[in-house]
C-alpha cells in the first residue's frame, strides 16, 4: 500500500449567510458553471465540451502564479471539472476535478443556496461549499480548509453587489 493510500480523505464544508439577497438571486450566478471567473479570484473560466448547464458539462478553469522568486516564469494553475448534477429546484450544483496541474488525485464538491430561516420567498440565503477529496499535496486540511472559505467569502462579495 502506498503513502497516499493509507491517508483518509478529505471532507469539509463552509457556510456563508448573504443576509440581502434571495436564494432565487444567488442560484441565478451559481447555477452558470462556466462563469466561475466571474465569482473567484482565478483567470478565466470557459466551456470545453458538453451542453451549457447540463450534467457531462466540462469546464477549464485556470490562474497565473507568480512565483515570489522575480527569476522564475510565472506558472498556469489550471483543472478541468465536470457537472455531474444540477438541480434548480433544490438549487444545488455538483461537480468533480477530472483533470488538473495542482496535485488533486479526487475532488468532488456540491454548492447548495438556501434561505436562511425557512421562508424560500424571503430575502436572506446561505450559500454551502462541502467537499469530498484526496489529500491534496502541499496542503493541509487546514489550509485547504481555510482556501475554500476565502473563496466562498470572495465569491459571496461579488455576489451581494
Amino acid at each position: 500500500m502506498g503513502e497516499d493510500e493509507s491517508q483518509p480523505n478529505w471532507e469539509g464544508k463552509a457556510t456563508i449567510e448573504l443576509p440581502s439577497i434571495t436564494s432565487q438571486q444567488v442560484w441565478q450566478v451559481l447555477q452558470d458553471f462556466c462563469n466561475l471567473h466571474k465569482w473567484i479570484p482565478i483567470d478565466t473560466c470557459y466551456q470545453l465540451e458538453g451542453i451549457q448547464n447540463q450534467p457531462g458539462l466540462i469546464r477549464y478553469c485556470a490562474s497565473t502564479i507568480k512565483s515570489l522568486d522575480s527569476d522564475s516564469e510565472p506558472t498556469i494553475k489550471w483543472a478541468k471539472e465536470k457537472l455531474l448534477k444540477i438541480d434548480p429546484i433544490k438549487r444545488c450544483l455538483s461537480y468533480e476535478i477530472v483533470d488538473n496541474n495542482m496535485g488533486f488525485k479526487s475532488y468532488v464538491a456540491t454548492l447548495k443556496v438556501g434561505p436562511i430561516d425557512d421562508d424560500e420567498e424571503g430575502v436572506g440565503c446561505v450559500i454551502e461549499w462541502g467537499f469530498v477529496c484526496d489529500p491534496v499535496e502541499g496542503w493541509t486540511l487546514q489550509d485547504f480548509n481555510s482556501y475554500i472559505e476565502y473563496c466562498l467569502q470572495f465569491m459571496a462579495k461579488k455576489i451581494e453587489r
